[in-house]
This record gives structure tokens, C-alpha cells and sequence, in this order.
């Protein structure tokens, strides 16, 4: 399996194509692909990328925003310096960062949120879905804190248990919601990227997080068990089938 897995790599024409093209990951011709039908970023847009390493995305939004935008990325692991964007290490959940990442936008509010961020595949389908649900809430948790309004917002996701309470929790915040699989996903693969456009104003959004709604719509389906709650656990958990 794993011979099979590199030599298709290494025959994969976006590996190449990006190779050539200068980006860092053949990822960043999904977001290429994402921009070229919703025009998600604008030009002079303040961009925050959830989970930038190794920078594709990074790479794409910089390019789109120009000389008068600005680009913030953020993850757990180190990402080599882009010129253009300021990159960090931390988690984005964690207030100390978030307040850093408003901070490089003069504390003003972000035009739009990417968020290409995956787990580390354990090969259990079912484990590796659930953790994917659970970094796309929290990507949706921290757009819907930092977006100005009309704001846009894309994140990928595994097809599987828990995608539709995450496309509604969507669709409660945002006018404009798709599913959308770029022709640079590889044909093998499951994932689907939400793209949402138009944040709604604060008014029209409920108090509840997107975190809570989707725990609590898993523990409705049998998916997460109310007993699962502690005083020193996090309020998320999906990843526990």
C-alpha cells in the first residue's frame, strides 16, 4: 500500500505542475480552482489561513490579495517565511493566538477565512473523518468570531458522519453555502471543501458556537455519548466513535 501510495505521487501531474509553478503543495491548485468559481478573496483583502503549513494556500491568497491585502497564517508546526504573509506557530483556539492574529490586522476584523487543514491519517476511515469534522468546526468557530460581515469562508471536510450538521451550521452564519470538489483532489480521496460567502450580520446568528450545535447534533444521532463530558476534557471529542 504505501509503495502504491509513493509511486502514485510521484506520478501525480499537480505535485509537478506545482513543483514548476513555485507553490510548496500541490493544494494550492484546489484553492486556485475554489477562487476561479466563488471569488472568494478580493483583491486588498485581510486573509487569516487556518493550518497554513507547508504555505500552498498561503502562497495563493497572497498572490490574489495583492500589494494592498494582507495574509496571516497559523499552525501547529513551523512554516518556512513567505514574503507577504505573517505566519505563526500555535493553536488558533488558544485567545493568546487569536488575539495575535487580529493584531496583525490592525484589530480589525478579517475579510475571509481559508482553512485546508487535515489530520494525520491513521488509515480508520471512521477516526480519521471524525477528526476532520472536528478541525473544520474549529476553523468555522474562529471565522465566525473574527469575519467582518459579508465575509467569506472555505474549509475541507471528510464525506462521512457529521458533514450535514456542518454544512447547517454553515448555513446559519452564511447567505451563500456550496460543497464543491476541485479537480485537483485526487480521484481516490473523499474530501469535499465547503465554500461559504456572506457572512450574515451578528444579529441573525445564533449565541450558541458552532462547536456545541455540531457536539450536540453527533450525541442526537448516537454518534458521541453524553457521557463522555468531564471537567478537564475539551468541549469537542468528536474524534471518539
Amino acid at each position: 500500500m504505501a509503495k502504491r501510495w509513493y509511486q502514485e505521487h510521484q506520478r501525480d501531474p499537480w505535485r509537478r505542475q506545482a513543483k514548476n509553478s513555485g507553490y510548496r503543495a500541490r493544494s494550492a491548485f484546489k484553492l486556485k480552482q475554489i477562487q476561479d468559481k466563488y471569488n472568494l478573496i478580493r483583491q486588498g483583502d485581510s486573509v487569516l489561513d487556518i493550518g497554513c503549513h507547508p504555505g500552498g494556500w498561503t502562497q495563493v491568497a497572497i498572490e490574489v490579495v495583492g500589494m494592498d491585502g494582507k495574509v496571516v497564517g497559523v499552525d501547529l508546526r513551523t512554516t518556512e517565511p513567505i514574503p507577504g504573509a505573517a505566519l505563526m506557530v500555535g493553536d488558533v483556539m488558544d485567545p493568546l493566538i487569536l488575539d495575535s492574529v487580529l493584531d496583525e490586522n490592525d484589530g480589525n476584523a478579517f475579510n475571509s477565512v481559508i482553512s485546508d487543514i487535515s489530520p494525520n491519517l491513521t488509515g480508520r476511515y471512521d477516526t480519521d473523518q471524525a477528526i476532520s469534522l472536528e478541525l473544520s468546526t474549529m476553523a468555522l468557530d474562529v471565522a465566525v468570531k473574527i469575519l467582518a460581515p459579508g465575509g467569506s469562508f472555505v474549509t475541507k471536510a471528510f464525506q462521512g458522519t457529521g458533514i450535514e450538521l456542518l454544512v447547517k451550521a454553515c448555513k446559519d452564519r452564511f447567505s451563500f453555502v456550496r460543497r464543491f470538489s476541485p479537480i485537483a483532489s485526487r480521484n481516490a480521496s473523499s474530501e469535499v471543501y465547503v465554500v461559504c460567502k456572506n457572512k450574515k450580520p451578528n444579529g441573525s446568528i445564533s449565541d450558541t458556537s458552532p462547536m456545541v450545535e455540531i457536539r450536540s447534533g453527533l450525541e442526537k444521532i448516537g454518534v458521541l455519548s453524553m457521557e463522555q463530558d468531564d471537567t478537564d476534557e475539551s468541549v469537542v471529542g468528536f474524534r471518539r466513535l
